[in-house]
């Protein structure tokens, strides 16, 4: 990932609903979710919803299926690895973190 990518799909996460959507997907997972169901999930109008999704999409961070007369939304899991593995690639200077949590930095 580049730093162009990574500002992009940081300026997609970068609205409170586009970041709940983008979270409801992740935790949807492969399955995905119709917009019909996110939006009744985040309490938030449909067209409204519409245009969070179309901004997360350009920014790389969704995929869209269709599927018969439905849209499936899901969560980019390789883009947001990506971003997290770009955001975290010098963390300790490049040698490797003894984090707790997989993925996650500390201080070293």
């Amino acid at each position: 990932m580049n730093e162009d990518v990574a500002i992009s799909a940081l300026a997609g996460l970068a609205h409170p609903q586009r970041l709940r959507a983008f979270r409801a997907l992740v935790v949807a997972g492969l399955p995905g979710l119709t917009p019909s169901v996110l939006a009744d999930r985040l309490g938030i109008a449909r067209n409204t919803l519409s245009f969070h999704l179309k901004e997360l999409s350009h920014a790389g961070l969704v995929t869209i299926e269709q599927q018969g007369r439905n849209l499936i939304y899901r969560a980019d899991f390789s883009r947001m690895n990506g971003l997290l593995g770009y955001l975290t690639e010098h963390c300790c200077q490049g040698a490797p973190c003894e984090a707790s949590a997989p993925g996650a930095c500390t201080i070293c």
